[in-house]
């Protein structure tokens, strides 16, 4: 039990020595492998793979993107809905199911008629091939920065480098929010707010 705790503390520990980057050329003017980048840990690549699989980086990059800002928008979702904030009326006329109704946290997914969450699949499905597609790796729809359009690459580079790293947040907050939910019954900011 000792040496396989030893293997996994000096395995981990070579994930905080900082890695060699290779530069790439990008629109930005700096390279995609310096995005993300938080020192003093800088490339964060335990696994090697931008050594033993390097064509396979943009991919990764944009999928670690495009999860991230659907786990900022899960956050903001959790918060405000564990707050009661809903919209007012009927999530489904038909069933008598007020918005009001769906519980909070991850009971509510299972509150929400065959047909709604058939339509929620839809909406992802057109999201994902044809407005934002999975291979357009550099994260950039034509919808702006809330509407407005950024040029300055050092501007732009760094707004990328905040996005990445709020989701990589979000990604773990969102995780744990589940999971305490999953636990103890409430999420975290449960003991923020009024359950009763």
């Amino acid at each position: 039990m000792k040496l396989a705790i030893a293997a996994l503390l000096a395995g981990s520990a070579a994930a905080f020595a900082p890695a060699q980057t290779a530069k790439t050329s990008s629109a930005l003017a700096v390279s995609e492998l310096e995005l993300g980048v938080t020192e003093p840990l800088g490339v964060y690549d335990p696994l090697g793979w931008l050594e033993t699989q390097p064509e396979a980086f943009e991919r990764r990059r944009a999928v670690e993107r495009k999860h991230g800002r659907v786990a900022m928008a899960a956050v903001v979702g959790t918060i405000v809905h564990n707050n009661h904030i809903v919209f007012d009326g009927y999530l489904s006329p038909s069933n008598n199911l007020k918005f009001s109704d769906i519980p909070t946290g991850t009971d509510g997914i299972r509150a929400i008629p065959t047909a709604g969450l058939a339509q929620i699949l839809a909406f992802f499905a057109l999201v994902e091939l044809a407005w934002m597609p999975a291979s357009k790796y550099d994260g950039d729809y034509g919808v702006g920065y809330f509407g407005t359009n950024i040029e300055d690459p050092e501007e732009k580079a760094r707004k990328l480098n905040v996005e990445l790293n709020n989701g990589r947040a979000a990604m773990m907050g969102i995780l744990g929010l589940m999971m305490h939910e999953q636990i103890e019954g409430n999420p975290v900011i449960g003991v923020f707010l009024d359950y009763n």
